[in-house]
């Protein structure tokens, strides 16, 4: 996904200092679509399940109703978030917009390598000892 939004941005950059009658700036606007369909089926793949497996793996039976609510609450208040902000950050840079959202990914992954158990194999006893 980083990958992807980084190509975004450096071709959003690009075209602003390139002619928009010149080759060049079709190829990079190919470009933009290509990454953001490359980003967009990384997300699904990966890190658009990742509060559905978390839920269903890591939450104690005795609250896995309220926990999992809530948890889809701040995942659908996070997308709107990002989908009401987008129109706003475009109209101020385009290729700012897509390093910010670069930047976000990259300190995901981060988190998730850093805090995320790995649960493969594992009882939910042995994944709730993780916690303590």
């Amino acid at each position: 996904m980083a990958l992807s939004l980084l190509v975004v941005s450096i071709s959003f950059y690009l075209k602003e200092y390139i002619s928009p009658d010149s080759d060049l700036y079709a190829t990079l606007s190919l470009v933009s679509v290509a990454g953001v369909v490359v980003m967009v089926i990384a997300f699904s793949l990966g890190l658009g399940a990742m509060p559905w497996i978390i839920m269903s793996e890591i939450l104690p039976i005795n609250i896995k109703g309220l926990a999992g609510s809530f948890a889809t609450l701040a995942n659908w208040f996070f997308s709107w978030l990002v989908t009401l902000t987008a129109n706003l950050l475009l109209d101020w840079s385009s290729g700012g917009t897509f390093t910010i959202y670069t930047t976000v990914c990259v300190f995901t992954a981060g988190f998730v390598v850093i805090w995320v158990p790995e649960t493969k194999g594992k009882t939910l006893e042995e994944i709730q000892q993780f916690f303590r």
